[in-house]
């Protein structure tokens, strides 16, 4: 007979199973629906993915019952079928798994996602019901995971508690690496958690492994309870209608080692993991001993990277246009060019980011580029932004449009607004899913694709409007799209962006890369394109922010000859070698482009700012300037 639990996991390491939902997604079941009735709909499937986690090494597993409380189901209609589904999803879990696994009945947040208020007697009663369903049917324990409300998991922490004393796990998620979504610290939050009864306190969902691990070097030590980690498969890709996740198996298989290290004592996957994960995992922790990490805590925050219709027949008047600067179409055309990125902050605070403007403004950049919320993280909004570096910097701003947050009427809206401030240049994007943001219950709205925005930004310069109707004056839009180079088939990459260009893409702006060997690639495989390539460039801040880049973010892909050189390295001395990489990197780009795209990492804008002057300097440039 298996151990408790609880006793358990004093001693012995546990690999968790990995992503349900996602993991059914790529399966090509459709999302919208509800997984959970999959329980009685499609018993073999839920059973044969619990048993392929099982066969993977996977000791705790899940039952598939994470939303089988009355408020989410109700949504489908099933709110009458919590009872049933909670105990068929225990009795599959059972039937797929053997003796020495133990099965958890998984308890998921109500408040996360929804948009109408929801009453403390309703949380009760929902979760009351679901937590009885579970305990009927004997699981092993309970897994509360992905709540960003502390009081909400301590709520249905107390109705478990007040009925059993089965061991318990509870996982918040946190988009502040060291507090919760109400702001208490995560020490604190895991010690209320503790003193409450939790038998396991853990991070799951919402970050991949690199900002999870962060978030365990705030609370290493100080508690009395095992801690558990099932962080995502990195940050989701949205590309033609698919999510994909770029972190691997063995990359989690690596990580799983530094989150023992750290205490965690159950270590699984959340979205995006698979069977293959918890392989990995399972693989890592065979035969593991505990080492101490000299590397506690990362700096700054890793997860910031770090994105026609026509004929109509009014007449349309076409204002003679004032004394215009060239555009940065015009300039790349005659010389080297640099646009550097600029996050906005995510607060109210916006002395730092003008602070870097006008370090920048100091360096000669030709222009600063601020993304539209990436990676679905709420910032304050660049058109604002844009219209101050305009009027207080006096430096030209490109905006970032992504398909994401607006339909047809606010993106044609936001676009008008654009050309009234005179801001003209844009950058179309699809923008990172909503739902793995930091407002997961916000919605993404894709009205239009990439392609489509192009076209439809280039209609108005026609002066014609989405709809087909006259907007009296033509808009003046130099209109940029996004490229991938760091992809197998270049080739094919390069046919999509013929399509962005076809569509009517003015210029390009390229994912940032860290191999010379592509950048000589690209330059042949672009050399054909009637508009000019601007490179990115993204110089490294740290060891630890190399991993993250290279195995959690999509689109982005570094050399083995770079992630050695940054290995281990941190602060000024991770720094200076990533603007020493960056250096090299413009050296082989230079002679191939005369666009380059500079991004600055966590606000670091020193490092772009020394990065544009080498390229002064490199360009001969640097004596014009003087000179003028």
């Amino acid at each position: 007979m298996k151990p408790d639990l609880r006793e358990a996991m004093k001693n012995t390491l546990i690999t968790g199973d990995g992503a349900m939902g996602t993991y059914l997604y790529q399966l090509g079941f459709p999302v919208g629906v509800s997984f959970e009735e999959f329980n009685t709909l499609r018993p073999d499937v839920i059973r044969n993915v619990h048993r392929a986690y099982y066969e993977a090494g996977a000791r705790l597993i899940e039952t598939n019952t994470f939303s089988a409380n009355y408020e989410k189901l109700s949504k489908y209609g099933l709110e009458g079928e919590v009872e049933r589904l909670n105990r068929a999803g225990v009795q599959l879990a059972k039937e797929a798994v053997g003796a020495d696994a133990y099965v958890v009945g998984s308890i998921g947040s109500i408040r996360t996602g929804q948009r109408k208020t929801i009453r403390t007697s309703e949380l009760r009663k929902a979760f009351s019901s679901q937590v009885e369903a579970l305990l009927s049917e004997g699981v092993d324990g309970l897994m509360m995971e992905t709540f960003f409300d502390l009081e909400e998991l301590l709520l249905v922490l107390s109705l478990a508690r007040e009925v059993s004393d089965i061991p318990v796990i509870c996982q918040l998620s946190v988009e502040d690496v060291g507090r919760t979504k109400d702001g208490v610290t995560l020490l604190e939050a895991f010690s209320r958690l503790e003193a409450a009864g939790a038998d396991v306190v853990g991070l799951n969902c919402r970050s991949g492994p690199v900002g999870i691990l962060r978030a365990l070097d705030t609370v290493k030590g100080n508690l009395g309870v095992p801690l558990s980690v099932f962080p995502n498969a990195g940050i989701p890709d949205y590309v033609d209608g698919q999510y994909t996740y770029t972190a691997t198996p063995e990359y989690f298989g690596d990580m799983a080692q530094k989150f023992a290290d750290r205490g965690a004592r159950l270590i699984g996957g959340c979205c995006g993991t698979t069977p293959e994960h918890s392989a990995a995992i399972s693989r890592a922790l065979a035969g593991y001993e505990p080492k101490l990490d000299e590397l506690s805590s990362l700096e700054s925050n890793p997860e910031a990277v770090l994105p026609v219709k026509s004929g109509a027949t009014n007449a349309i008047s076409v204002q003679e246009p004032q004394t215009k600067s060239p555009s940065l179409v015009d300039l790349v055309r005659e010389r080297h060019t640099v646009i550097v990125e600029l996050d906005p902050p995510r607060d109210l605070d916006i002395r730092k980011f003008m602070a870097g403007a006008e370090a920048l403004k100091a360096a000669r950049a030709d222009a600063l580029t601020m993304a539209d919320n990436s990676l679905a993280v709420t910032r304050m909004s660049n058109i604002a932004l844009a219209s101050l570096l305009q009027e207080r910097a006096g430096i030209r701003p490109l905006v970032h449009i992504a398909c994401r947050d607006r339909n047809l009427i606010g993106t044609q809206s936001h676009m008008m607004g654009l050309d009234a401030l005179g801001i003209d240049h844009v950058l179309a994007v699809t923008g990172d899913p909503a739902k793995f943001g930091d407002l997961p219950g916000s919605s993404s709205v894709y009205d239009l694709t990439s392609f489509e925005m192009i076209r439809m930004i280039k209609q108005l310069n026609e002066g014609v409007a989405f709809s087909g109707k006259p907007l009296k004056q033509r808009a003046d839009f130099v209109v940029g799209a996004a490229f991938n180079p760091n992809v197998k088939h270049l080739d094919k990459a390069v046919q999509r962006l013929e399509k962005k260009i076809s569509s009517g893409a003015d210029y390009i702006m390229t994912q940032p890369v860290y191999d010379s060997r592509l950048i000589e690639a690209m330059a042949e495989a672009t050399k054909h394109l009637s508009v000019p390539v601007f490179v990115g460039v993204m110089p490294l801040a740290s060891g630890r922010n190399a991993e993250y880049l290279h195995n959690e973010v999509p689109g982005i892909q570094l050399s083995d000859e770079v992630r050695e050189r940054m290995h281990g390295l941190e602060g000024e001395e991770g720094r200076a070698e990533g603007v020493r990489i960056a250096k090299e990197l413009l050296d082989s780009a230079l002679p191939h482009f005369n666009g380059i795209y500079l991004m600055t990492p966590f606000m670091f804008y020193q490092m772009t700012a020394e990065l544009t002057e080498y390229v002064w300097a490199k360009t001969g440039r640097q004596q014009e300037i003087l000179r003028g």
